[in-house]
């Protein structure tokens, strides 16, 4: 299998002028990025990197990232993008734990002690231009599709952070399926709002675009100000966001000048997403929005509703091109159509594994079937709908509650923006269920109206025992509402707060 399809480097020659990425800072075409590339690449080869080596990459969304990751793939190297935002502590870790030989940092960071550090200026200095190297001088490393290209490491919600092992094989065929799927073209454009040290970005906004032959234009700290003057100004064909910004860019203001005709469709994944969102957002902004779902260790996408075609709001699709979904009980029997049960994937998007850890690899992919932890069901069509993660699930006096069930129901109501509903601890059920809500701006809903309109909703055990109104939700580095938060904050209260 050749993997070359998605590296820029190796663009026809027809991409050379064309535009390929560009951040606040610069902009660059195909040629000038693969220049980038090589010589920073001869950068990392010059401080001692060499095939198989770890590099990690410490940096906010901008095209010295991506510059970075490319230049170790252009060497036979593997990248692990570190969340700027994590402290030194929790960074430290990441570094140690994936063996990273060398860091790239901003020019300000403090320095890592016992490793390496070259700074943001190493990969943008003005000498670059002058200074390319040819391929043949940077030898002939070319990656195997088996190789392993990024170390992405999960956001620790149930632990200490792992790093999943995702090779140029998952990578290729990701970026081919997503292009494919979405249906993109030279002409489309993607602007990238999500942060790159997660799969999501680096596949459906870098990847996909770029094995096109398109252009991905990085913006800042997301802010949705900042996004509306983005898509005016920038003109982008689709954008790919988590159910949060949705829900942000929903709630402001509806006189709030914004143009988004040349947008083909926004794509929403990471967290499930309510229909009542997803049809206020097309409503609003007049473009499709199509749900995915994925993980980490499925190199992001298993299944998409397509932008053209059938799609089932409360689905989050049929499986991409090449994988297979089944539904399984607790001993591992395949349910048929329209069962609940856990959700798992095979295809060639499956991780190697994780990364030092071959105990909790056996546990997650048995027989080449991934075990997401995810429950849900299937249609005739083969069209997913998620119930909830098993770990979430809440059991009331022995009764199995998924929250989910009920976040669906409490997001009809017209002033519900967000919500969230943990179990809490209880003497007498064990669990009970608690919702915290986020409103619209001006909403004057209150707790009691919104159990009346769930009471015809969902049955009287799955009533929560306390709604609590707040101004956010947790959320972690990837924009997902953080439960274990929620639930570790009640568990360290005698009672939940109404």
């Amino acid at each position: 299998m050749t993997v070359i399809g998605y590296f820029p480097w190796r663009s026809s020659a027809e991409r050379a002028d064309r535009p390929c990425v560009r951040d606040d800072h610069s902009e660059l075409t195909y040629a000038q990025f693969a220049g980038r590339v090589d010589v920073f690449a001869s950068q990392l080869t010059a401080h001692g990197v060499r095939t198989g080596d770890v590099i990690a990459v410490i940096l906010p969304n901008r095209v010295e990232l991506i510059i970075a990751i490319m230049a170790a793939w252009r060497i036979g190297a593997v990248a692990t993008p570190v969340n700027p935002t994590l402290t030194p502590s929790e960074a430290h870790h990441q570094i140690t734990d994936s063996r990273a030989v060398i860091a790239i940092t901003d020019s300000g960071r403090p320095r890592f002690d016992g490793i390496v550090c070259l700074t943001v200026d190493d990969i943008s200095g003005d000498e670059l231009g002058s200074t390319t190297p040819s391929f043949d001088d940077l030898g002939s490393v070319e990656p195997e599709s088996d190789d392993l290209a990024l170390l992405i490491y999960t956001s620790g919600s149930t632990g200490r952070p792992k790093g999943v092992e995702l090779t140029h094989a998952n990578l290729q065929y990701m970026a081919s399926a997503m292009a494919l799927h979405l249906d993109l073209t030279a002409d489309d454009h993607c602007l990238l709002v999500l942060p790159l040290f997660h799969v999501n970005a680096i596949c459906v906004s870098i990847l996909a675009p770029l094995i096109a032959g398109g252009q991905v234009s990085i913006t800042g700290r997301f802010s949705p100000t900042r996004f509306f003057e983005d898509v005016k100004e920038l003109r982008p064909t689709y954008f790919s966001a988590v159910p949060t910004i949705y829900a942000l860019l929903a709630a402001q203001p509806p006189d709030l000048e914004s143009d988004f005709s040349s947008v083909r469709f926004g794509v929403c994944g990471a967290a499930p997403i309510s229909k009542e969102l997803l049809d206020r957002a097309e409503s609003r902004f007049g473009f499709a929005l199509v749900e995915g779902y994925g993980l980490t260790e499925g190199t992001c996408a298993s299944a998409c509703n397509p932008p053209t075609g059938v799609r089932k709001l409360g689905t989050v699709g049929p499986a991409l091109p090449g994988q297979s979904i089944a539904i399984v009980d607790e001993d591992g029997h395949h349910l048929p159509v329209g069962t609940v049960g856990e959700v798992l994937i095979s295809g060639p998007n499956v991780m190697r594994g994780y990364f030092g850890r071959p105990e909790e690899t056996k546990r997650t992919v048995v027989d080449g079937w991934l075990h997401t932890g995810d429950v849900g069901h299937l249609d005739v069509d083969g069209y997913l709908t998620l119930v909830d993660r098993i770990k979430d699930m809440i059991i009331r006096g022995g009764e199995n509650i998924y929250p989910k069930e009920i976040e669906n129901a409490l997001a009809t109501h017209s002033d519900v923006l967000e919500v969230a509903v943990v179990g809490a601890p209880d003497e007498v059920y064990g669990e009970v269920p608690v919702a915290y809500v986020v409103t619209y701006p001006a909403a004057t809903v209150g707790s009691a109206d919104l159990l009346d309109h769930l009471r015809d909703l969902v049955a009287k055990v799955k009533l929560p025992v306390a709604i609590n109104f707040v101004e956010a939700l947790p959320k972690n580095p990837v924009g997902k509402i953080d439960k274990a938060r929620l639930r570790t904050e009640l568990r360290s209260t005698a009672a939940p707060v109404g």
